[in-house]
């Protein structure tokens, strides 16, 4: 990585077996659009019903952001639940010798729109997805069983504490919400939070004290240029667990994406600079975790091609090593969990070359940093019911 201050040094195949019985990953995505209020893009709905057509209109319905952020729409438009994702990691265990027995869920974007335009999204659709992941078959059929839920909360909304209250009758899995509060100033880099600055915004941290109160976590999807917001969060709540979903998302750090962003050697370079300042103020907030997810979204800048634009575990493995060294050097292992983010990665990397690249990668901590990046610091901070080895 240009402008590096270190040298990631791969170790290549790396064997999880004899180290832990089993991996958690702990951001895993389930729906099925035919069957829930889940907020689909236009081509997703259509593909559902004209799939091979889909691919087609796909760049004419859809906006440059969304298809760079998710490259294809069979991405979204077809089911995910335990059974799709179980025929994914299937090959794990001949990669690292051992198989995935734990994911977390991790909310999936069901919203239902306020009656009134002025404000936020309500939470309502919530608890009905918490309702549906109970319904599915984990733990069935070689399927791994759901270890925790994290919906989806906005604590701007006048039902935010009601909203938590039902969740604990709806699911004894649940253990915290998330927010996607990503915004960029490139026009054309998608946007998933409502407006700038939603995590250091007055009606966010006053509403937060009711998630606090409940001893829950959050998780937080930013960019990396708003990992600032995430600071002032920390500070704000030292007693609250805040967990940094997909390692800060430094969009455009490996290519163009967007009109601009990431475009040149040197906005690269700058992105990967300014990423890996931000996260060394961030490490010294003991309640924040990092989530080493999101290693292959399309955002990152890997390319366009709806088919795959990583070569392979190898690739992955050489183009994450910095940012693994620089998370693993500042956080320390036991504030570092795995996630596949499954399927929205799917396009660039199968889960076993997610694994095994991120395997390679923290090999050279030895065993113990293994042992807590893939299941130990997951079981400890989603509460995790049972054995941790």
């Amino acid at each position: 990585m240009s402008g590096s201050d270190e040298v990631w040094q791969g170790t290549g195949m790396t064997s999880l077996e004899g180290v832990l019985t089993g991996i958690v990953d702990a951001h895993v995505q389930h729906w099925n659009p035919r069957r829930t209020p889940w907020a689909a893009t236009r081509a997703s709905r259509l593909y559902g019903f004209l799939p091979t057509l889909g691919d087609r209109v796909f760049p004419l319905v859809v906006s440059r952001a969304d298809r760079e952020y998710i490259l294809t729409p069979r991405t979204v438009a077809r089911a995910y639940e335990p059974r799709q994702y179980a025929t994914d990691a299937a090959l794990v265990p001949t990669v690292v010798g051992v198989p995935i027995d734990t994911v977390v869920h991790v909310e999936s974007h069901w919203r239902r729109e306020a009656a009134d335009a002025t404000e936020p999204p309500v939470d309502s659709t919530a608890v009905e997805e918490t309702r549906y992941l109970e319904s599915l078959p984990f733990g069935q059929a070689g399927t791994p069983r759901l270890g925790a839920v994290i919906s989806h909360g906005d604590p701007r909304t006048r039902t935010f504490a009601d909203m938590l209250d039902e969740q604990f009758a709806a699911s004894p899995r649940f253990r915290g919400i998330r927010i996607v509060a990503s915004r960029h100033p490139d026009p054309r880099v998608r946007d998933g939070g409502d407006t700038d600055n939603l995590l250091s915004s007055t009606a966010f941290l006053e509403g937060f004290a009711e998630l606090a109160s409940r001893d829950l976590v959050f998780e937080a999807s930013v960019y990396s240029h708003q990992l600032y917001d995430v600071i002032l969060l920390a500070r704000e709540y030292p007693d609250t667990t805040i967990i940094l979903d997909h390692f800060g998302i430094p969009a455009g750090v490996f290519g163009p994406v967007g009109v601009r962003t990431g475009a040149t050697a040197a906005a690269r370079a700058d992105i990967w600079r300014l990423w890996r300042e931000r996260m060394t103020t961030l490490a010294t907030y003991r309640n924040v975790v990092v989530k080493l997810s999101g290693l292959a979204m399309p955002i990152l800048g890997y390319g366009h091609e709806r088919w795959g634009n990583i070569g392979g575990q190898a690739t992955l493995a050489e183009m994450i090593g910095p940012f693994v060294e620089h998370v693993i050097t500042h956080f320390g292992s036991d504030r570092i969990m795995f996630g596949s983010n499954y399927p929205i990665d799917r396009p660039n990397a199968a889960v076993d070359v997610l694994v095994g690249a991120l395997a390679d990668c923290v090999s050279q901590w030895g065993s113990e940093a293994l042992r807590k990046v893939f299941r130990d610091t997951a079981f400890r901070v989603y509460s995790i019911d049972g054995p941790t080895r």
